[in-house]
């Protein structure tokens, strides 16, 4: 975890968080993880790839996902999306058939989300980093009260966000998110085990744009082509 820059704005305001003891358990674990030979995703240049792309004055929508993908090529640091070339994975496949159902866009051709987050979309994790193979192995490392504070800053130094979450565990990570101030958007999550239940239909795209239209903030341009 050396030599991992991370944009000004977002520096400024985690230094304390970053300085914490727990940060440093962290860093620790993730040098004898790599020194140990395993493989972990992202690669570090992009553990903070979206905080480093989406700038804490330009954030409009908070995503929230759980793990980095763990498979080969697929984390880089934005939840949900994965690289050109890539495979789209399943859950993304049908949050591209939503955005079609709810704004007639047509799926993209790759799954990499870039264009959302230089837009004001936040992409985060729950967790920024994962071993390779293993879903959830860097569960309660220290990544979870980080992610916390992130979530705590945008909701006490922001006003007018939207908050789409996707799933119990984001519902659960932005519990204390204050509805007077932000718009928050619930549905069960993408994944193929759960979208039936209530994600397809649940229209969180024109939801998003209408509530920023409303309060004078330009929408977000979803499509990705």
């Amino acid at each position: 975890m050396r030599d991992i820059k991370l944009e000004k704005s977002w520096k400024e305001l985690l230094r304390s968080v970053l300085e914490q003891p727990y940060m440093a358990e962290l860093r620790s674990f993730l040098d004898r993880e790599e020194k140990s030979g395993k493989t972990i995703y992202p690669k570090n240049s992009d553990i903070f790839a979206a905080l480093n792309l989406t700038p804490f004055d330009q954030v409009k929508v908070v995503i929230l996902g759980q793990d980095p993908y763990h498979g080969p090529n697929q984390a880089h640091g934005l939840c949900f999306s994965v690289k050109p070339g890539v495979k789209t994975p399943p859950s993304l496949v049908n949050i591209f058939k939503e955005l079609n159902s709810d704004l007639g866009i047509t799926p993209p051709t790759n799954g990499c989300l870039d264009a959302w987050g230089r837009q004001g979309v936040l992409l985060l994790n729950n967790v920024l980093t994962v071993e390779d193979g293993k879903a959830g192995s860097h569960h309660l490392k220290g990544w979870e009260p980080f992610t916390d504070k992130i979530i705590e800053l945008l909701n006490e130094k922001k006003e007018n966000l939207v908050f789409i979450l996707w799933g119990s565990p984001a519902q659960k990570k932005a519990q204390k998110v204050d509805p007077q101030k932000h718009f928050i958007i619930k549905s069960v999550h993408p994944s193929p085990l759960s979208s039936y239940r209530g994600f397809f239909g649940s229209k969180p795209f024109s939801q998003a744009n209408g509530y920023l239209q409303s309060k004078g903030i330009q929408p977000i341009d979803w499509s990705l082509s």
